[in-house]
């Protein structure tokens, strides 16, 4: 009887794992064919005339957008809402360095370690213990550690609530408006939701920071015991070209993301030479979603390129206008009153040049927020915006305008060249005038009356003395 049992234990256990792989195996080809329609679905960036044709990839979303110019090269279902994951964390670091101090102490309370689930991301620090704020950025970009997330978020804001409310206007100041989010670490929740275009937005802000590329660049993260908490441990980074599983030049960092209904979301960062480009896929399986990024890096860094607008653009700004041209110095040497920032470029496609672009002038410019400028220029590449440009008060303007501030005198310039030329000209008019006048006294054709009366007498003495002529 027991052997019978045995063997009918054993038959339905093996039965179970029968039908376990048959469901492996149907949600694999269930997943194929869902990554084989994901790649149908049509890429609007493809649409522009003239712009480089973008690959087929199988995610259901992805952007790829130019951190310096927010210029978006390739585009695929860019606004729909879509679960991020782990992603989520770009925007709850982007946030604390906003609104912390690197050596602020955060202390885990039980909530922010209990409110997540504990077999989810997390590096298993008990409720007491604290880390530095700068410890809690590589726990969150290294480990993803969720409970961390939390901690930082109820250091920021007092509760975990009110970061949300923090997140969620940040995202609307930043113009997205596909976005709302429900928690701070990404776990799945029907109303925790973003878009490729909207988190290209926040990781565009996130990756204009030195500190958080820094720490969203980090293969591998060494936890060393202090005074508040007690652990040696090392996290490592599972996105893959971080911690160099796939090689790929000039990674600047990224953040990885799953959930089963957000499936791998991925959000990763490059630079060459004068472009920065940042890249989101969304909804994709694994390992495609590193190996689509790199196709789009490809296309990125192998079609477009970076134009100097200071250096290429040829209108708005003469270069001889005495309307843009002041402040002229003792040798009447001027400088340009206005100029475009040097630092503002436009991604253009690498066949292209500035020529090709059309552009609108917008003088509705708030200088505190565009450093000065006093117009900005808006390219554009077949309608796509290309980039802008910020029409700026020269150095040599802005130096003279402090200097005569700090002097609190108006400054007159005067141009030696022209006074020194005026005064030459002048003096040898006056020379001319007076040996002129030199000239005609000492050679007068009449003469004096008296210098006449004395002529005619002596004549008539002459006669006198010779008598009168037959």
């Amino acid at each position: 009887m027991r052997h019978v049992q045995f063997k009918n234990l054993l038959t339905m256990l093996f039965s179970a794992l029968i039908l376990i792989n048959l469901n492996i195996t149907c949600l694999a080809t269930d997943l194929d064919e869902a990554a084989q329609l994901r790649k149908q679905l049509p890429i609007q960036s493809n649409e522009i005339s003239g712009w480089p044709e973008g690959p087929e990839i199988s995610a259901e979303a992805a952007i790829l957008m130019d951190v310096n110019t927010g210029t978006i090269l390739y585009a695929k279902n860019i606004h729909e809402e879509l679960y991020p994951a782990s992603t989520t964390k770009i925007m709850t670091c982007l946030l604390a360095v906003e609104n912390a101090s690197l050596d602020d102490k955060v202390t885990f309370t039980y909530d922010a370690i209990h409110s997540v689930p504990a077999d989810g991301s997390n590096i298993g620090i008990d409720a007491g213990e604290y880390l530095s704020l700068e410890e809690c950025l590589y726990g969150i970009m290294v480990g993803s550690a969720n409970e961390v997330a939390n901690a930082v978020a109820e250091h920021v804001s007092g509760s975990v609530s009110a970061f949300v409310d923090l997140m969620n206007e940040k995202a609307k100041s930043l113009g997205c408006t596909n976005t709302h989010f429900a928690n701070t670490n990404g776990l799945q929740d029907s109303n925790h939701y973003t878009s490729a275009y909207d988190l290209a937005l926040i990781s565009k802000e996130f990756f204009s920071n030195e500190l958080l590329c820094r720490v969203g660049n980090t293969p591998r993260y060494h936890f060393t015991p202090s005074a508040g908490q007690p652990d040696d441990f090392y996290l490592n980074n599972k996105h893959k070209l971080i911690n160099g599983e796939i090689p790929y030049t000039g990674i600047a960092g990224g953040k990885t993301g799953y959930t089963d209904l957000a499936r791998e979301t991925l959000v990763t960062c490059a630079e060459r030479g004068n472009m920065k480009l940042v890249c989101v896929v969304f909804k994709e399986e694994s390992p495609s979603q590193f190996t689509d990024t790199v196709t789009l890096f490809d296309y990125g860094f192998n079609n477009f390129k970076a134009v100097n607008v200071k250096s290429e653009e040829k209108g708005y700004i003469p270069e001889s206008n005495s309307f843009f041209s002041s402040g002229k110095d003792i040798f009447g040497s001027s400088y340009t009153v206005l100029e475009f920032s040097k630092s503002d470029y436009v991604c253009l496609p690498q066949n292209a040049s500035l020529e090709d672009t059309t552009s609108t002038v917008s003088y509705d410019v708030d200088s505190a927020s565009e450093n000065g400028a006093v117009a900005v220029i808006n390219y554009f590449y077949n309608d796509t915006p290309v980039g802008c440009a910020h029409v700026v008060v020269s150095e040599g303007a802005a130096q003279a305008e402090k200097s005569s501030s700090e002097t609190d005198e108006r400054v007159i310039y005067i141009n030696i060249k022209k006074w020194l030329t005026a005064f030459i000209i002048g003096g040898g008019i006056l020379i001319a005038i007076i040996y002129i006048s030199a000239l005609i006294s000492t050679y007068s054709f009449g003469g004096s009356k008296a210098d006449r009366k004395r002529l005619n007498r002596r004549k008539k003495e002459a006669r006198k003395r010779n008598g009168p002529r037959f």
